[in-house]
């Protein structure tokens, strides 16, 4: 079922203990660029340095100790990876992580550090796929999908509830979109605490599956994305699309260039280190100044997990 109000509520609860809450930033130069009031929810600062700790921790802590013993197992190119093995490291369990075998080495080495148990595949969704099916038939670990899953959503919808609690005036909330369950989070959030906030999808529009999705009214698959911001790379599931074609106002996409000049905007102001999927939504903000000009805007920082050695203005 689509979390309500009490299964976001209970989410809150459940994962405080293992995540941080996270500080909202502003800069007031970034604000002068643009002619508006931008509050930043640096989910670059969380456990495991993105947002994904909160879905992860749900999703787990959901679990009954009879499933748990069996581990869990997941595939993704990063965040989810590492979050989901820091979970499961907590709880003492086996955590079974399916990783792309061109991930950023950055996020390997964050999965090993965690105990997760890596197996390679060939970057494309069949193989990530096919791969994380045997491993289950071969475990019996439950799986946690990076964002189809409602439990992982109500864990994404935290960052939201933690947002309207501490800035309640916002015009719009903006959140980068790839899978979609830190949207569909987000949207759900929105809607029972702040319903008069509208609700942003920022892409990329080299991997604008998501704006196709939403302006066409049906799933469309991505084909071949191909952009910076490489947590954004999935197509959105079946369960995270129809939440956000209910209840998100707009998707914006935005070029790679503005991406990268977005993401060194915010190291450079705020000496903050964000990855370039971060920067997708201050660079849909650039590329549409006039629409966001005079208003009070959240943006949702979604993680800070960056390759040192490949920054993309070098």
């Amino acid at each position: 079922m689509i979390p309500d109000i009490n299964t976001i509520n209970q989410a809150s609860e459940r994962i405080k203990k293992y995540i941080h809450r996270t500080p909202i930033l502003t800069s007031s130069i970034i604000n002068k660029i643009f002619d508006a009031n931008i509050f930043f929810k640096c989910e670059n600062f969380q456990k495991a340095g993105a947002f994904k700790s909160r879905g992860a921790c749900n999703a787990l802590l959901s679990l009954n100790n009879q499933k748990l013993k069996k581990g869990v197992a997941t595939h993704s190119s990063g965040n989810h990876a590492q979050a989901l093995a820091r979970a499961a490291h907590i709880k003492n369990i086996k955590a079974y992580i399916v990783m792309p075998d061109n991930s950023p080495k950055v996020k390997i080495d964050a999965v090993k550090n965690y105990k997760g148990i890596i197996t390679f595949c060939s970057p494309n969704l069949k193989s990530r796929e096919d791969t994380l099916k045997k491993i289950i038939s071969e475990t019996g670990a439950t799986e946690i999908h990076p964002y189809n899953n409602y439990k992982v959503i109500a864990g994404q919808a935290t960052a939201a509830k933690e947002f309207y609690e501490d800035i309640n005036n916002l015009d719009f909330i903006i959140a980068p979109i790839g899978g979609g369950g830190l949207v569909s989070g987000t949207a759900l959030s929105t809607v029972y605490f702040s319903p008069k906030t509208k609700i942003i999808a920022a892409e990329p529009e080299q991997a604008n599956d998501a704006y196709k999705s939403f302006y066409q009214g049906k799933l469309i698959p991505s084909v071949n994305p191909n952009t910076i911001a490489d947590g954004l790379l999935t197509s959105l599931g079946t369960l995270t699309y129809p939440i956000i074609k209910k209840y998100v106002d707009s998707i914006f996409t935005a070029k790679e260039k503005n991406i990268i000049y977005a993401m060194r905007l915010i190291w450079e102001r705020m000496k903050i280190i964000i990855e370039p999927s971060s920067a997708v939504p201050l660079a849909c903000i650039m590329e549409n100044r006039s629409f966001f000009e005079k208003k009070n805007i959240g943006i949702i920082i979604s993680g800070g997990n960056v390759d040192l050695n490949n920054l993309p203005w070098n």
